[in-house]
């Protein structure tokens, strides 16, 4: 195990996650977090020239469909419910001062 976890580490990243940890759970997290960083060391070795880099696994695209008006203009119909307009636009009482 080349990575070697400080306990100085363990005990910052306790309070960071607002864990209190044992003495026992501090070594066995000393080890994951040493073999987390050995996996990775690992991954940092492998040829990846000719790989694109990608941000998704799989292609995103938006899966949303087009914005299309299809009521049309009809304000004067809605206005026409309203119990008060003005220029155009509904007419509400104030809610505050």
């Amino acid at each position: 195990m080349a990575n070697i976890i400080s306990d100085e580490t363990i005990e910052y990243v306790g309070i960071l996650a607002k864990l209190e940890l044992s003495e026992k759970e501090r070594e066995q997290a000393k080890k994951d977090m040493g073999r987390m960083l050995d996996y990775i060391d690992k991954l940092g070795e492998l040829d990846t020239t000719g790989v694109q880099p990608m941000s998704h696994v799989f292609p995103v695209q938006n899966v949303f469909r087009e914005d299309v008006v299809t009521n049309g203009d009809r304000r004067d119909e809605m206005l026409s419910n309203a119990p008060e307009e003005k220029d155009g636009m509904f007419v509400a009482p104030k809610t505050f001062e």
